[in-house]
């Protein structure tokens, strides 16, 4: 275990172990987990040693060069290779020394095999002092987890296990620069050789952590398609690509044919290189045949369904990302509004007395106090979906494991792009609450703000993410899915009701809200043309994710109850925020909804 001083959480931009703490164990009661013969022999104990241990390394090793890495933005130096600041491999390796790569992975291939939400919680502790080297580690884990979900026993030891050591990195290669994110309309090919590896051809867009000296190794997860396959995305294969190429006994041997075409600057995620890449430009490869060597993930044409394993992994942890990030602005800004003073209250007349911190001011506390209920909204929401996970995977009952898979599909959407909107929101505030110093880069939350900005893209925009909830989700399963969704809080409301006090108080307002919803949602279902239904999408998305979070505060409180202590109170004011300020929103959106709006669908072009 690596030494270190632990500097502040709160100037350090980490989030509240004590928060991770309440979510995981009071809330969540994870410890039930390891009754389950794949977590057999753990414990809380050592799910705190974990969190203790990821606290630790991020603020120590992540947040430090936050702020370098992103005001020294990756470039190709002289030589043709990418320039990093050195501080980043050092924090990547000392992430991987300690084994925390393997979090939730299983043991078969070095992994500590955890339940997945102690392993993402652990991790959030990263994206919040740094999302900038954080995001190499977050492709490793999500590209490990593709192949151990859907490669073979040969491809699990040799990528998997690398990864897993911390030798090898991770990569998604999906969007091209003429079809983005319509993957339909890629064009990487990948032709078949006798060996039974395949040649790939082809360019690739936005490929975070695509190139760089860190590690031994970077594994690219590609998808192309085979010559002859069937048009669209039914033709879609998946690939490993590696930058170099691997021996029988795992020695490395000779570079691939993958060339490092140009670097993107991006507004955040400074410290994250951003590539293009293209395969098969150059080198010959060993048989004569030029091209990028790959290998065949699982079935031919089978590459978009195994690639979803990846994505959706990949949309919670960008919904986590923002939650995190969103948390970091949180911490800076409650620690700045104790410690800076401007000002004096109404009541105090006297010009000649001392100003006072600017956390007594109301506006401040109000911004405060929103900025709460987001990122600890948002942060819940995307542990849940965690804690779903383990859950579909480990569950005892099948029904059981089948209702969990249902319910993940649905929140997915939801769990990508609310905090990426609302977490944002919250860094909106943090920079106000600085004021003036808010908008220099050396306060960070400016940096926090744009990093934050990048979320609503990542893994599908939020736009993509309502087509994929109310074109698919809610009506998946004959709208079945949906429906699992809405018992899910109907049962907190009816503990909620039966509880009494305020929680039942708060449960009627939900309630009828949810009611509401569900009727609107079989309006929007019987409507028979799809593109009133679609133009109608991002509303949908916004209403049932403000929805799900008030839900998910309701049945935190049921946690909190009996907590005495600022923590406690605290949570309960938070809650009280979100029904009173934001659960409001909602039903114009669902008048809107309901009404069948028709404006976005009748503008014309040309009337732009």
């Amino acid at each position: 275990m690596v030494s270190m001083t632990v500097h502040s959480p709160a100037q350090s931009g980490v989030i509240s172990r004590r928060d991770l703490q309440f979510l995981l164990h009071e809330w969540l009661a994870v410890e039930r987990l390891v009754q389950r013969p794949r977590f057999e022999g753990q414990s809380r104990d050592l799910f705190d040693e974990v969190l203790e241990l990821s606290e630790r390394i991020a603020t120590d090793r992540f947040a430090p060069h936050n702020a370098l890495g992103d005001s020294n933005e990756p470039y190709i130096g002289d030589d043709g290779t990418i320039v990093l600041i050195p501080e980043v491999a050092a924090a990547i390796e000392t992430f991987g020394t300690a084994g925390l790569v393997g979090c939730s992975i299983d043991l078969k291939v070095g992994g500590m095999q955890l339940p997945f939400v102690v392993g993402y919680a652990s991790f959030s502790f990263f994206l919040g002092a740094n999302v900038g080297t954080s995001g190499y580690l977050g492709l490793t884990i999500a590209a490990a987890n593709l192949l151990l979900a859907n490669g073979s026993a040969e491809q699990l030891e040799t990528w998997v296990r690398p990864m897993v050591d911390g030798r090898f990195l991770g990569t998604m290669c999906l969007s091209e620069p003429q079809a983005g994110s319509s993957l339909a309309d890629i064009s990487t090919r990948a032709e078949p050789q006798p060996d039974g590896t395949y040649r790939l051809f082809g360019t690739k867009m936005w490929i975070s952590g695509g190139d760089h000296e860190m590690g031994d190794n970077i594994v690219h997860m590609v998808l192309a398609k085979i010559p002859g396959a069937p048009p669209g995305v039914k033709g879609i294969s998946l690939f490993i690509v590696p930058r170099v190429l691997v021996g029988p006994n795992g020695t490395l041997e000779e570079r691939n044919d993958v060339a490092l075409a140009g670097v993107n600057h991006k507004m955040g995620y400074r410290g994250t290189v951003n590539t293009i890449l293209g395969f098969g430009e150059g080198a010959q490869r060993p048989g004569g045949s030029a091209g990028a060597v790959g290998y065949l993930v699982g079935d031919q044409h089978s590459g978009l369904g195994y690639m979803f394993h990846m994505m959706n992994e990949s949309r919670i942890a960008v919904g986590l990302a923002a939650a995190s990030i969103g948390y970091a602005g949180y911490s800076r800004a409650l620690h700045y509004a104790r410690e800076r003073t401007q000002g004096r209250p109404p009541d105090r007349k006297d010009p000649a007395s001392p100003q006072v911190p600017i956390i007594q001011h109301v506006d401040v506390r109000r911004m405060l106090l929103a900025q709460k209920a987001y990122v600890e909204g948002g942060l819940a929401l995307c542990l849940y979906c965690c804690y779903l996970v383990d859950e579909a995977a480990t569950a005892p009952d099948n029904v059981e494991r089948e209702r969990a898979a249902t319910l993940l599909d649905v929140l997915t959407p939801i769990a990508k792009a609310w905090p990426s909107q609302w977490c944002l929101a919250a860094n909106d505030l943090a920079i106000q609450i600085f004021g003036g110093y808010g908008y220099a880069r050396e306060s960070l939350v400016e940096q926090l703000y744009r990093d934050n900005r990048l979320n609503a893209i990542h893994e599908g925009t939020n736009g993509i993410q309502a087509l994929d909830l109310l074109g698919r989700k809610v009506a998946m399963q004959d709208g079945s899915a949906f429906q699992t969704l809405l018992e899910a809080i109907q049962r907190t409301l009816e503990r909620a009701q039966a509880g009494g006090g305020e929680r039942a108080e708060l449960a009627s307002v939900l309630g009828a809200v949810v009611e509401r919803l569900a009727d609107v949602t079989h309006h929007l279902l019987m409507e028979p043309d799809s593109q009133v239904r679609l133009a109608n999408a991002t509303a949908f998305l916004e209403a049932t994710g403000h929805i799900v979070v008030a839900w998910l505060w309701l049945d935190q409180l049921e946690a909190a109850e009996h907590g005495t202590g600022d923590f406690y109170e605290g949570k309960r004011q938070a809650a009280r925020f979100f029904y009173a300020y934001e659960l409001p929103r909602v039903e114009p959106q669902l008048n809107l909804l309901a009404g069948l709006d028709r404006t976005v669908l009748e503008m014309r072009n040309e009337w732009f």
